[in-house]
């Protein structure tokens, strides 16, 4: 039996050594990996750094459009409301006019309509 021991020897160490290269190739894969891992977690990390400003930009921006257009609304029913109240005084004040004016603009309006009715029969 001492022979077979030492033709098991041999196998043993082959087989050994397939195992150490195994686990070598593993442990290198693994490193690759984590490493790989690492790198891409970085880039994420660099582009969401690089994005914040921008996306900060934009929010700002987005606000003052916004604001810009409240205050704007605000400015158009201040006028509105400005130009109600000046119709209503002129019309308190001077009542005759107002009713010749609006029959005046009535009137205009009819003509121009009409003339645009028939433009359109035409063509």
């Amino acid at each position: 039996m001492p022979d077979m021991n030492i033709a098991e020897q041999p196998s043993n160490n082959l087989a050994d050594q397939a195992a150490n290269t195994a686990d070598d190739a593993i442990k290198s894969t693994q490193r690759a990996t984590n490493n790989a891992f690492e790198s891409l977690a970085g880039g994420v990390q660099n582009l969401r750094q690089q994005a914040a400003p921008a996306i900060n930009r934009v929010g700002a921006l987005a606000q003052q459009g916004v604001d810009s257009v409240r205050d704007t609304a605000q400015q158009l029913r201040e006028r509105a409301l400005h130009a109600t109240d000046s119709t209503v005084s002129y019309i308190k004040e001077e009542p005759v006019k107002a009713m010749l004016i609006a029959a005046a603009t009535g009137a205009g309006l009819m003509a121009l309509l009409s003339l645009l009715t028939r433009s359109g029969n035409r063509g």
